[in-house]
Order: C-alpha cells, then structure tokens, then sequence
C-alpha cells in the first residue's frame, strides 16, 4: 500500500482539524450550499422552499466573512448569492399558479 492510499490516522485527522480555519470551513458550505440551492430550481427537482433556505443561509453567513478572507472573494459570493436569487426569482414565476411549493 502506497503512502497515498493508507488512512490517516486519528492522530493525524485531529491534527488537520486543528490546523484549519473556521472561515475556510463556512467558504466551503458557502459554495456547497449554493451548488444545492441551484439543485433545487432544476425542474426535474424543483424545491423553492429548500432553493429560498440556501439563499438565505448564504445571506446570514458572507457578513460574519468579512475582514476573515480576502475583499476578492467576498465579492465573487456576493456575486454568486446574487445570482442565485436571480435563478430563484425566475423559477418562482415559472411554477404554475396550482402548484404548492415543496
């Protein structure tokens, strides 16, 4: 078994969460959220009330971001939430009047 292929032990585990940041934890729910949130205005799996539950997750966690990563990045997932509200807003006009939201 090569190096790269053996598991870390728990040692090691504990040690590469120690060595991590908080803000690179919530950037990478930030991305995975907004990754979900468009899931969830795709037709086929349409869930506005989950795709409306990212947006505004995404919303509460970018302002405890500042000053912690670069102003670079802030904006590129301002950016980002911005559009996703954008999709949100036109996949909301595009559900038919009848339908419930999931």
């Amino acid at each position: 078994m090569s190096e790269q292929e053996r598991e870390a032990t728990p040692e090691e585990l504990l040690d590469a969460v120690r060595k991590m940041k908080v803000s690179d934890l919530l950037l990478s729910t930030v991305a995975t959220t907004a990754n979900l949130g468009y899931a969830k205005l795709e037709t086929e799996s349409r869930d506005l009330e989950q795709a409306r539950l990212a947006v505004d997750s995404i919303k509460a966690i970018l302002p405890l971001l500042e000053g912690h990563v670069a102003d670079e990045v802030l904006r590129d997932f301002n950016q980002l939430v911005a559009s996703l509200q954008l999709a949100y807003v036109k996949a909301a006009e595009e559900q038919p009047k009848g339908d419930a939201e999931s």
